[in-house]
């Protein structure tokens, strides 16, 4: 391998280094493109037939601009959270005796994994684990460790929260989308599979995907589960 070899290879690094030092996503791929670009003797604009960088650029997001979509649900987010959704949400799931942290994420993956069996594509990030789930959440801590707001919950359960909020976003929306035959994921796989000469059919990759959606469900609940363990023996230390 020579150098030029190398040098194409640093956009590799420049994505390493940029996510590590917590940089703007966006920049830090696009630097990426551009330097791996100019390493491989791509133009900058297209020129004599050969299509330049930021040409490429332009192309992949016009033909992906459907991924941006969600940033249209984001003012109508903002309006119903100025107007009491989340204190709403909150009050709502403190009325459930039986509601803790843990159940609300073990109901919203397997919420999550119904969606992706149906084909439906929901932006859960934006649309629904900040506006809903996240307060929820706060809502049913609050109720584990009889408080009377947010603020008396510990922070360090807040943080957690969040981060079991993702969680459970994540599986369900990542295994659940491989149940369904009109889903990207089982599309791209089949896609690549065929492409590569073998003869497959999207029903089979489904069937193959459903014991890890399955699993990904009973270890989620599981890892939930515990965390409601936690919480308890925490509220109780508290108390």
């Amino acid at each position: 391998m020579n150098l030029s070899d190398v040098l194409k290879l640093s956009g590799i690094a420049i994505v390493i280094i940029g996510l590590a030092l917590r940089l703007r996503t966006t920049l830090v791929v696009v630097t990426a493109g551009l330097v791996t670009g100019i390493a491989a003797g791509l133009p900058l604009f297209s020129t004599g037939g050969q299509e330049g960088i930021i040409n490429m650029l332009g192309r992949a997001f016009a033909e992906n601009r459907l991924m941006t979509l969600f940033i249209i649900t984001l003012p109508a987010i903002g309006l119903a959270e100025r107007h009491g959704l989340q204190e709403q949400s909150a009050v709502l799931i403190r009325k459930f005796a039986a509601a803790t942290v843990g159940r609300l994420q073990i109901v919203y993956q397997l919420f999550r994994v119904l969606n992706g069996i149906l084909g439906v594509r929901l932006n859960g990030h934006p649309s629904f684990v900040r506006p809903l789930i996240f307060p929820m959440s706060v809502g049913a801590a609050e109720a584990t460790f009889q408080a009377t707001s947010a603020d008396e919950v510990p922070d360090d359960v807040i943080e957690e929260i969040k981060g079991a909020n993702a969680a459970s976003e994540n599986y369900g929306n990542f295994y659940g989308q491989n149940l369904s035959v009109v889903q990207a994921g089982i599309l791209l796989v089949f896609g690549v599979m065929t492409g590569l000469g073998y003869a497959v059919s999207v029903w089979s990759l489904v069937m193959f995907a459903i014991p890890m959606a399955a699993i990904s469900v009973i270890l989620g609940a599981i890892q939930f589960q515990l965390l409601d363990r936690r919480y308890r023996r925490k509220a109780a230390a508290k108390r």
